[in-house]
């Protein structure tokens, strides 16, 4: 039976319980119960899904809100649920960050990207040619078809062009068509199956692309294409919050994410086809050299309008 002096000990027990939790953490997670976590797919449904199941359930453990997984059809779903508030963390190629951070005025601010399997940060755009096609190089390809991927892709879009542009190539002219493929699993399958004789896409190296992931689900065989364009190296893709949120929020977002390669490694090697050693910080000022390129693009497609 409880006494007097145990029902005052339980309730002095309760309130130092209280007053070691953060107010403001409870503060927040009262006004985002639930937090919207959008990726756009380079894969097929399934795959996504197998990617970033474990990824959501270790986010709301750490949080302590309910992380959902939102797969959008194109990046600009992404930049418009941000700009609307209505998503909480994006998953950006460097292009579509520098869009959503425009049209937001700055309302997403990036915080992580994955580092590559050197622990370096960035990666690359490689155009994709069947092996057997003949051609080593880009510019042995004038009259073909051209595949390219959503046109807020990095890799996939703005990088080909600015980088076609600096070799004095206007792909409306150089080749016979150009397709938008929409993902980057589609503009393999279209090089693979003859629509497009020349494909854009992501790389990170040989061991880790989009071609050796496809071609580790048996979807293709890594064999059978050669790359014949490589571009620089490109900022690291991205992972952006909305600005607007607490400033706890934020630190408990950035801290789950830069923790999840040692709390929950499955999870991880999930996410990044276990070749990643875990997240790099990022910022704002690590895409200037992007937002010279969302420039270029951006005048480019006014004089083609």
């Amino acid at each position: 039976m409880l006494t007097r002096r145990h029902t005052l000990t339980l309730a002095a027990a309760g309130l130092a319980a209280a007053l070691a939790t953060p107010a403001f953490a409870q503060d927040w997670k009262a006004k985002f119960p639930e937090l919207v976590f959008a990726v756009v797919p380079a894969e097929n449904a399934s795959g996504v899904t197998e990617r970033y199941a474990p990824f959501a359930a270790y986010l709301t453990k750490e949080l302590g809100v309910k992380v959902t997984v939102r797969v959008a059809n194109d990046y600009a779903a992404v930049i418009e649920g941000q700009r609307a508030g209505n998503i909480h963390i994006g998953e950006y190629g460097p292009s579509s960050y520098v869009r959503a951070w425009t049209v937001s005025n700055g309302g997403v601010e990036p915080f992580a990207t994955l580092r590559a399997f050197d622990g370096s940060t960035g990666y690359y755009s490689v155009a994709y040619a069947k092996k057997d096609t003949a051609g080593a190089k880009l510019e042995d390809f004038k009259g073909k078809n051209l595949c390219l991927v959503d046109p807020n892709s990095t890799s996939g879009n703005n990088v080909p062009l600015y980088s076609m542009a600096k070799m004095s190539i206007e792909p409306d002219k150089f080749f016979g068509k150009i397709v938008n493929a929409g993902s980057h699993e589609n503009a393999v399958m279209a090089v693979q199956q003859g629509t497009c004789e020349i494909g854009f896409n992501w790389w990170n190296s040989e061991e880790d692309s989009n071609l050796s992931r496809m071609a580790n689900k048996n979807m293709v065989k890594k064999d059978d294409f050669k790359i014949v364009f490589k571009s620089d190296k490109i900022p690291g893709s991205p992972y952006a919050m909305l600005s607007s949120m607490p400033a706890e929020l934020k630190t408990a977002i950035s801290k789950a994410f830069f923790d999840m390669q040692t709390k929950d490694k499955a999870a991880f090697d999930k996410l990044s086809d276990g070749k990643s050693p875990g997240f790099a910080p990022m910022k704002h000022e690590d895409y200037n050299v992007t937002i010279e390129l969302q420039k270029f693009v951006d005048d480019l497609r006014k004089k083609r309008s």
